[in-house]
């Protein structure tokens, strides 16, 4: 084992490398595929860190929570109030996401670990639905309900009046005068994502990680060795839960406001169909899915009639009809359609995602000689 230490770590190392490059020159192969403008890329990042997190403990352990959305909105709502409060500096709501997520995530999985299996799922499902409830019409003094938090010009912000700092317009995000929106937002984002994806990385390689897989493979088993999985699987819950903390607060970051919508439970399904689609268990499966999705949700969904026609227009008039009769259930509004039937195709043909699919594919000339 000590011998394969090295050529692991060099490998780590150049899959980082890898990482780093693909994602800051996004913009360029982005344009490639339509995807090149900072709008979408800052979604890319902020889900695929969303992902990323939840496959540590769904990845992982085994353990299926359909409540996540919940830590997202709570993320979003600290960063909200950070830069309504403090300062529109992204760095504090960042670090008050992060820690205000974890006592949360801390709570809800002391109360869910205590079941197993449909049972921890439903449990984290209600945790959800009664945290969007709440923010929605209950807590509207915090949340202000159903229309949303807003960062507005006159919130007192206490840190940029000490420093001196105002704003003309409305407050947006500035990193120390890097403003979150446009490229600026997305190369933060980036930033975060490389940061997630390296301490996921490390997860996955540490004792730690190799306990938690170890818990999905046979937690009877590791129980009668003498070990308790439950705080193991509580640590990566709040891990996981902190991944989505910063993934909400990255939201606000780029857009400063907070709604209850982030926190339904169709989001946390949405990350549970991000994660399977891309490759449940692997590094880079869940943000892979997460661009997938995000990717026909925002460029599948623009292809209207009058794209269709545009682009089959070299066709005579009733075959160009008929084309456009075949393909529209599949674009515009029914993008869903395409993403389902993706969904249904991978989960038929490669259990283990599009990561599983990939690898098939390049070792298929390997295969073929032997």
């Amino acid at each position: 084992m000590e011998s394969m230490r090295p050529s692991s770590t060099k490998k780590d190392n150049i899959t980082m490398l890898i990482f780093t490059a693909v994602v800051l020159t996004a913009p360029l192969w982005g344009k490639l595929i339509g995807a090149g403008y900072p709008d979408l890329l800052q979604k890319f990042a902020i889900f695929g860190l969303f992902a990323i997190g939840y496959n540590i403990l769904f990845g992982l352990t085994g353990y299926l929570s359909f409540g996540h959305a919940v830590f997202l909105g709570i993320g979003s709502y600290t960063a909200a109030w950070s830069f309504k409060l403090l300062s529109m500096n992204p760095v504090p709501a960042v670090i008050f996401a992060l820690l205000l997520t974890g006592i949360f995530a801390a709570a809800i999985g002391y109360v869910s670990l205590k079941r197993t299996g449909i049972y921890f799922a439903i449990l984290t499902l209600a945790f959800a639905q009664m945290g969007y409830n709440l923010a929605y019409s209950v807590l509207t003094p915090i949340t202000n309900g159903e229309t949303g938090l807003r960062v507005l010009r006159d919130d007192p912000r206490v840190l940029d009046n000490v420093f001196g700092v105002t704003f003309d317009g409305p407050p947006l995000g500035s990193f120390f005068g890097i403003e979150m929106t446009g490229w600026g937002g997305f190369y933060f984002c980036a930033v975060m994502l490389i940061i997630g994806f390296y301490l996921s990385l490390r997860v996955f390689r540490s004792p730690f990680g190799m306990k938690l897989v170890a818990i999905k493979s046979n937690q009877t088993r590791m129980e009668y060795t003498g070990y308790n999985p439950t705080p193991y699987l509580l640590v990566a819950f709040v891990i996981s839960a902190m991944y989505a903390g910063l993934a909400g607060a990255l939201m606000v970051i780029v857009d400063p406001l907070a709604g209850a919508e982030r926190m339904q439970w169709t989001v946390s399904g949405e990350v549970v169909l991000m994660t399977i689609l891309g490759g449940v268990g692997t590094l880079i499966g869940p943000l892979v899915g997460a661009a997938v999705i995000k990717y026909f949700e925002n460029i599948f969904s623009a292809i209207n009639d009058s794209v269709q026609h545009a682009t089959f227009n070299f066709l005579p008039e009733g075959l160009e009809n008929f084309v456009v009769a075949i393909v529209s259930p599949f674009v515009g509004e029914g993008w869903h359609l395409t993403i389902g039937a993706l969904f249904m195709a991978v989960i038929i043909f490669m259990p283990g995602g599009i990561m599983e699919g990939l690898k098939h594919l390049t070792t298929w000339p390997k295969r073929r000689k032997g």
